[in-house]
């Protein structure tokens, strides 16, 4: 019967026990999707050796950082607002790269739909994660 006992304690102090860790369980993160704008630049930065213009082209991007907090992705209005928030983020990128680099490529609108068409592989599978719980 003693053993009986200690096994029955040892059984509730294990489920008292697991069940405080699984209280205490760090909530799941929600994904963040990465918006990245690109824009080309050419600066001409003086000459070279021969006397003809050196005209360097640099790649410059921007990247920001969508949250998902507060959306439901599984439902439609989620998916909806997340799609906006990305396309909000692309034209705030691009926008930002346009003022610090005047007159680089492409333009603004282009800008933000290359950076959407990208970011839209991240949105996908934070969808498909969604929709599996």
């Amino acid at each position: 019967m003693r053993n009986g006992l200690l096994t029955a304690t040892s059984a509730l102090a294990y489920v008292m026990l697991t069940g405080s860790a699984l209280a205490q369980a760090p909530a799941e993160t929600l994904p963040e999707i990465s918006v990245q704008a690109s824009r080309t630049t050419v600066t001409t930065v003086g000459q070279t050796g021969t006397g003809t213009p050196g005209v360097p082209i640099q790649n410059v991007s921007l990247s920001y950082g969508v949250s998902t907090a507060g959306l439901d992705l599984s439902s439609d209005g989620g998916k909806k607002e997340l799609k906006e928030r990305v396309h909000n983020a692309a034209m705030a990128a691009c926008k930002e790269l346009s003022r610090q680099f005047p007159g680089a490529g492409p333009s603004d609108l282009d800008c933000a739909k290359v950076a959407v068409e990208k970011a839209m592989k991240q949105v996908h599978e934070a969808e498909a994660a969604a929709a599996k719980k």
